[in-house]
């Protein structure tokens, strides 16, 4: 990749310079960062990041944990909590509506809007998810790592610690590290339980104990190992090695998508990056703003070397831009060296700025979210469908047209309705079931069918192809559902 230097005519070629001049990005794009060349694991020791970007991310994520620790448990006015996924029984609650397995089309166009949201997300925006969203990065960096921190120490302890031998010191240190994130991960196992079975299923396990739960309680302790295994051990190889996420990136975004980027041309300069030194003339000597300290490297929870350009372990945490301000604060230099940008905005040495393409992105997410929550909030607890009964046509008794019709009934919430069936178009008709009265008990989840005669005064009907307006009524004599529909009649001149 050349870089031709909007200063010079000189032309520089940054991949041949990184080449010469950092030990870090040696076959950088076919290697893992976190395994070596022998095959074995390479364990990241990540300095503690401190800057503007670390305390943003912190804020959010201790935002985004209450709201998924509390979620579970809090009830909506209508008695359903915020999200249910319940597998085993096939319902689901969705922001307090309910759905069911009649309702899988509903969910397959939730998740295609969704995979749509993601891939323009992506495109526009890069792995912003992963740094700031993510679970996976909110659980290991704002929880477990800190824990670690706590206990063990910044990075130079870590590493100290464990090459040490087992001492007093050691054993003490992993014990109580260890014993923290086994009880951490049994409460993170509890809670995702609470979106299977709901709040009220787990209060009642809990109250009657493991004894009469046995099956629930090993099933606790089996994701509690998983999730213990994940934060303690398998840690960022969940992102490199696992997450489909990070695969698509590479398909996904190009020269226009934000992420975590290097200012190559800044740091490089034309001469390449060198060590920094007091009082010298960095420009005229081409030296880069670079001063190869090493510091986003050390802070890079997944070992990378944001420097040698755009890679699918980065998860864009930004701890390597508040790592390089630091140090670009402290020697003198200009910040920014490392930040938010595309590659045509380092290439043209520009500041970020939210270009006629985010806004089409932006707009199209926009779209999107709209719809799916106008769709959500539009959609009916209960539906009807009202069809004339094949192979019938109309009778005439006395002053009254008669058509026979099937009903479809469809109870979306997860409570017990009784409803009846109420023509709305036509004030004096007549709704006659074939078998009972008119007063239909709906249970939760379920769908009936049934017949009717369906009675007109033949002086409201003009047309041989009456319009009408069927509706559904509950309890409280409120209308729940319409359907519009045709009735027979005859033909008249």
């Amino acid at each position: 990749m050349s870089v031709q230097d909007s200063d010079s005519k000189d032309e520089f070629n940054l991949d041949d310079h990184l080449n010469e001049n950092s030990q870090m990005n040696e076959d950088v794009r076919t290697t893992i960062s976190t395994m070596e060349k022998t095959g074995e694991r390479k364990w990241v020791y990540p300095k503690k990041p401190r800057g503007k970007f670390t305390n943003y991310r912190t804020y959010v994520s201790y935002v985004l944990l209450v709201i998924l620790i509390l979620t579970p448990f809090l009830k909506l006015p209508n008695g359903n909590p915020l999200f249910k996924f319940d597998v085993l029984h096939s319902q689901f609650i969705i922001f307090g509506f309910p759905f069911f397995t009649s309702d899988f089309f509903l969910l397959a166009l939730g998740m295609i809007t969704t995979i749509i949201f993601i891939v323009l997300f992506t495109m526009a925006y890069g792995r912003l998810f992963c740094g700031w969203v993510c679970p996976q990065t909110i659980f290991l960096e704002m929880v477990f790592r800190k824990i670690e921190y706590a206990i063990e120490g910044d990075r130079a302890k870590q590493m100290r610690l464990d090459k040490q031998e087992w001492d007093e010191e050691k054993i003490r240190k992993k014990l109580l590290k260890w014993t923290i994130f086994a009880i951490i991960s049994f409460i993170i196992a509890n809670v995702f339980l609470a979106y299977i079975i709901g709040a009220d299923d787990l209060y009642a396990i809990i109250k009657d104990g493991p004894v009469d739960n046995l099956g629930t309680l090993f099933g606790l302790i089996f994701f509690s190992a998983m999730f213990y295994f994940v934060f303690a051990w398998f840690r960022e190889q969940a992102c490199t090695l696992v997450c489909p996420y990070g695969r698509f990136q590479g398909v996904l975004i190009d020269a226009h998508t934000i992420n975590v980027s290097y200012d190559f041309k800044r740091g490089e300069g034309t001469s390449g990056r060198s060590k920094f030194k007091k009082n010298e003339d960095r420009k005229a000597e081409g030296k880069g703003d670079c001063i190869d300290c090493g510091q986003c490297v050390a802070v890079c929870p997944t070992g990378i070397d944001i420097r040698d350009g755009i890679q699918l372990e980065c998860v864009n945490c930004t701890a390597c831009i508040d790592a390089c301000d630091e140090v670009m604060l402290k020697v003198g230099l200009p910040t920014g060296l490392i930040r938010y940008a595309s590659e045509d905005d380092i290439k043209r040495g520009e500041k970020f700025k939210f270009t006629k393409r985010l806004a089409a992105y932006t707009f199209a997410l926009l779209i999107l979210i709209g719809a799916m929550t106008a769709f959500l909030f539009s959609r009916s607890d209960v539906e009807s469908k009202y069809l004339k009964v094949p192979g019938t046509d109309y009778k005439v008794e006395g002053q009254y047209y008669v058509n026979q019709f099937e009903y479809t009934l469809y109870n979306k919430t997860n409570k017990d309705q009784v409803v009846s069936l109420k023509l709305l178009s036509h004030a004096n008709s007549k709704v006659e079931m074939y078998e009972g009265v008119n007063k239909l008990n709906l249970n939760k989840g379920q769908i009936i069918q049934g017949k009717f005669f369906l009675k007109i005064p033949t002086n409201e009907v003009k047309s041989y192809k009456e319009k009408i307006v069927i509706g559904l009524v509950n309890e409280k004599g409120k209308v729940i559902d319409k359907y519009e529909t045709s009735f027979s009649a005859p033909f008249k001149y």
